[in-house]
């Protein structure tokens, strides 16, 4: 039987991190999700480097990626995951509290899949989560691979 497919999430926020992955839990998803804490770690985990230099050799399921994070910011990884022939179809959506126009137009432009903003109420946070989570894992259908 083949492994699930795991999900890159990068984020720089503790209390986001924990947030989305309970609300996870509650819809059962159980593909593996692998946590980074900012942009450089999130390139590092894709393309092999550094710390993940010996990282088992798979194509994420998916990436959700805060768009303000330290060293890197989410729009410079997703130019960096679309400039990839090996990801140019791994879907990516924007998970960020940025409301700017401008943050939105930049990720489309720059290949995103979905650009989605988390709301400030806990509740209507997790509601987000799991809308995200239920579409990408089990509605969804990816291009063969």
């Amino acid at each position: 039987m083949d492994r699930l497919p795991r999900i890159l999430y990068a984020e720089d926020n503790v209390n986001d991190i924990e947030l989305t992955l309970a609300a996870f839990q509650e819809i059962n998803l159980v593909n593996q999700i692998d946590v980074v804490r900012d942009g450089e770690e999130a390139l590092d985990y894709l393309f092999y480097r550094n710390r993940y230099a010996n990282r088992e050799r798979f194509l994420p399921a998916l990436v959700l990626l805060d768009l303000k994070m330290p060293k890197k910011d989410g729009a410079e990884v997703l130019e960096a995951i679309r400039q990839s022939s090996e990801y140019a179809n791994l879907p990516v959506v924007m998970l960020t509290s940025s409301q700017m126009e401008t943050d939105v137009v930049r990720s489309y432009k720059l290949g995103v899949n979905g650009f989605v903003v988390k709301p400030i109420d806990f509740l209507e946070f997790v509601k987000a989560i799991k809308t995200i989570g239920y579409f990408w894992a089990f509605i969804n259908v990816p291009p063969a691979k």
